[in-house]
């Protein structure tokens, strides 16, 4: 007999997968979200942009790459949603722009109504974290495309932010400081790289490493840091004129997104130590430093620049809140030769 179950589809398993998640949407909320989960749309009350004298919309979509793989090997689900939420909602948050609502998606070769539940409560954590709300979501499965114990999610947010408000290139001066604030570790980015080093060196991820203090895959799988809410309170107080998020491409490449083609920013790699996560992954990997500066954050998820007149307050503020926070350089004009972003020097000694 043919039927959805034989086919490796589990319309039970879904529903029970549903009932099971709800303890964790609940904590994810906003007042403006109408009506419960369970449609088949999110709703929100749009009625909350009337205080906006010329609301601009923003959206981000994005997914944690391989990083679930470590996730699964490890068979911990319950904080790779909070990557989820930092990769889509801190790219929301460089423009300016509040996080509004999230939803997810979560794709699996078979559905475990307790593990999706992890994987939604780490989703959930991750909102709540961020003041975003979670108001939907789809769980699909596919049978024979993906093993039964294979996964990967996605997510799209979207925030608003006033249009005297916007923050970018634009705003940019001479004489603006560039601060550093510290990433949590590898955050999101760069898995492909590590997963070939794991491979390629017979690495465990239960090994414990000594200059981590913790196993390899441990210190892999800490969540990516959330800094949308913490920024969206210091530039409601500070001036900042832009912010970039630290992913794909490194430091350089994602702050020269940020930067004006007549301006050039030389970023002291002496004012910071590399993480020991860094350089046990470069060490045993044998990585260039270009390789090594081009994939992974290298200790920095957020970049900020802001008038001199910003700074002292700004590494105050960012240092209550619990990051550790640094200047970097000035913003200066292109010499002719280059503009962008460099970096010079050499990293601090452990």
């Amino acid at each position: 007999m043919s039927t959805y179950e034989a086919a490796g589809v589990s319309i039970a398993a879904g529903d029970r997968a549903v009932e099971l998640m709800k303890a964790s949407i609940a904590k994810a909320q906003r007042p403006e979200v109408y009506g419960g989960i369970g449609g088949f749309a999110g709703l929100f009350d749009a009625s909350a942009l009337k205080k906006f004298q010329r609301p601009l919309l923003a959206t981000s979509t994005d997914g944690v790459g391989t990083k679930t793989e470590i996730a699964r090997q490890l068979g911990v689900y319950n904080t790779i949603g909070e990557d989820l939420v930092a990769m889509v909602v801190d790219d929301l948050v460089v423009c300016g722009a509040e996080p509004l609502f999230l939803t997810d998606y979560i794709a699996v070769g078979k559905v475990i109504p307790e593990r999706i539940a992890e994987l939604v409560s780490g989703i959930a954590n991750g909102c709540a974290k961020a003041r975003t709300a979670l108001v939907g979501g789809e769980t699909a499965e596919h049978p024979q495309l993906l093993k039964e114990d294979e996964f990967d999610i996605a997510g799209a947010a979207t925030g608003v932010v006033e249009e005297g408000k916007l923050l970018g290139a634009d705003r940019v001066a001479i004489g603006d400081v560039a601060i550093a604030i510290s990433s949590s570790g590898v955050h999101a980015n760069g898995f492909s790289l590590v997963r070939h080093i794991i491979k390629e060196k017979k690495l465990s991820l239960d090994t414990e490493i000594a200059e981590l203090g913790q196993t390899l895959g441990h210190a892999l799988l800490t969540p990516t840091t959330i800094y949308a809410a913490d920024l969206l309170d210091l530039i409601a107080e500070i001036e900042v004129h832009a912010m970039a998020h630290i992913t794909g491409g490194g430091l350089a490449a994602n702050t020269e997104r940020v930067l004006p083609a007549s301006m050039q920013l030389t970023i002291d790699r002496a004012t910071w130590e590399l993480p020991p996560l860094f350089s046990y992954l470069q060490n045993v990997g044998g990585v260039p430093n270009e390789d090594l500066e081009r994939t992974f954050n290298c200790g920095v998820g957020m970049v900020l620049l802001a008038p001199a007149k910003s700074v002292t307050a700004t590494l105050a503020r960012l240092r209550r809140q619990g990051h550790q926070a640094w200047e970097l350089g000035e913003v200066a004009p292109s010499d002719g030769a280059r503009s962008g972003v460099k970096l010079e020097g050499t990293f601090q000694n452990r």
